[in-house]
């Protein structure tokens, strides 16, 4: 039996920061205390102070967008053999296939863009690309869930929650980390990749929706007044403080009684915050809110800008929705045609708008953007319906950009086909290390004790990329 579950606890257990602050700050003062305590408490001065984390699921090609290769067109059609021969994770072993896209040099950087990607390519110059990521599985679930968490299983903190965690909040009417889903559908695994794992509950994401619905439930219903509401609000926090009582250090209590006392101040400051309706034509034009294919994941774009405004510490963002038919995500199994020049019309507009909209307000000296996916797709064809590309963790490129990064500036490379990372390979250890340390965050003391361990989002791994810090 543990120590922990021994009947006479003639063994002690190792206090959590949680009990420690509620037996010194008394209750729910204690988890007061922690969050202001939290509130900037960075390891070290950091470059960044919010970070928006935008996931394309499915897998978007890197040999199709920033990972430039001649030899694929050099060799197309061309089996591979020997010990160069390419197996592909689904379907039947294709050739050597050429991307569908001519590759163009842009910016005084001169990075190579496909061009599937043309307002990305006029952002090349603010862009830190990583060109050698790879990653431990080449199964969507497993590959999402350690991007999202730094594991392949369900069950651990993600990203956003860690950032809450080791940062607090800047403004107290609005949750520390927001999710902005693709209304076209939640990924796989759904809540997971946002929840809090063995963290407090008070670190999960919250959710915001669509245009037409941005928060659910932020209104009382019909009929009832303040008056009534105020009552409402007066007896459930005379229940819960009576349930405290009996129960102190009750995390899950403690956390549902501070995310209903966050909606109340959430019916304020929620509606101006989602209203887009003051923002210039200029700026809509801009995200694409007057097109119907830029117009959903524009918004969210949009509405990410205005919560960095407000000082929301992490936004999860979503470009791909569900895996089923009609397939909505990057995965580009049969058309990699079809599906990434469909998918990349809604994405790109918006994504560049984005960044060039926080550049133009000096908030990309604090902000830090991350655009990746799950893995990357192989050099070869599926051979599968018009010519797709199959699953490919050996090597693939994600980029960041903002505050304390190089800008137009490349790191790592695959080989010539694009297949295999061969120089400076980044782990999602090393790339997950690298956002938290631009946050203030030394990722090897941002722990959280739990089952006898002190938990970490990098394990046991990980280094920070510094030829890419400025």
């Amino acid at each position: 039996m543990c120590p922990d579950q021994t009947p006479d606890q003639t063994v002690p257990r190792r206090p959590t920061r949680r009990q420690i602050l509620w037996d010194a700050g008394g209750g729910l003062a204690g988890i007061a205390l922690s969050q202001m305590m939290a509130r900037g408490a960075t390891h070290f001065p950091a470059k960044a102070k919010n970070v928006i984390f935008i996931f394309l699921p499915g897998a978007i090609s890197h040999i199709d967008t920033f990972d430039y290769k001649p030899d694929l067109a050099k060799h197309h059609g061309k089996e591979t053999k020997g010990a160069n021969t390419i197996t592909p994770f689904f379907g039947k072993r294709g050739a050597i296939m050429k991307s569908p896209w001519e590759f163009r040099q842009h910016g005084r950087s001169g990075k190579w863009v496909s061009d599937l990607l043309p307002h990305l390519a006029g952002c090349v110059d603010d862009l830190t690309l990583v060109h050698s990521m790879v990653t431990r599985s080449n199964s969507h679930g497993p590959a999402m869930f350690q991007m999202s968490s730094g594991f392949i299983f369900q069950g651990f903190p993600s990203i956003g929650a860690w950032v809450s965690y080791g940062l607090g909040t800047e403004n107290a009417n609005l949750p520390a980390f927001v999710v902005l889903p693709d209304p076209r559908g939640l990924p796989p695994g759904g809540v997971a990749h946002w929840g809090n794992g063995f963290l407090p509950a008070s670190h999960q994401g919250v959710i915001f929706g669509d245009e037409k619905m941005p928060i659910a439930d932020l209104r009382p219903p019909a009929g009832v007044g303040p008056q009534a509401q105020a009552a409402t609000y007066d007896l459930l926090t005379e229940l819960n403080q009576e349930h405290l009582r009996l129960n102190p250090g009750e995390d899950q209590l403690v956390s549902r009684i501070k995310a209903y006392e966050l909606a109340a101040r959430m019916q304020v400051s929620a509606p101006e915050l989602t209203d887009i309706r003051g923002e210039s034509e200029k700026t809509r034009a801009m995200y694409g809110l007057n097109h119907p294919v830029t117009r959903a994941y524009g918004y969210n774009c949009l509405l990410a800008r205005r919560l960095i405004e407000k000082g929301v510490r992490c936004i999860q963002m979503y470009n791909g929705g569900h895996f089923g038919a009609p397939r909505i995500n990057w995965d580009a199994h049969e058309d990699l045609r079809g599906n990434h020049g469909k998918l990349a019309l809604g994405m790109d507009q918006p994504t560049a708008a984005l960044i060039q909209d926080l550049k133009q307000r000096g908030l990309l000296d604090e902000t830090l953007l991350v655009w990746t996916t799950e893995f990357g797709r192989l050099p070869i064809s599926e051979g599968l319906g018009e010519g797709g590309r199959d699953h490919n963790p050996e090597g693939f490129t994600s980029f960041m950009c903002g505050a304390g990064l190089k800008r137009g500036f490349s790191y790592g490379a695959t080989d010539e086909l694009g297949y295999r990372a061969v120089e400076n390979p980044v782990t999602l250890y090393d790339f997950h290390a690298t956002i938290l340390h631009l946050l203030g965050l030394d990722h090897t003391k941002l722990t959280h004790y739990h089952n006898g361990l002190d938990r970490r989002l990098t394990d046991v791994h990980g280094q920070v990329l510094r030829p890419l810090l400025a």
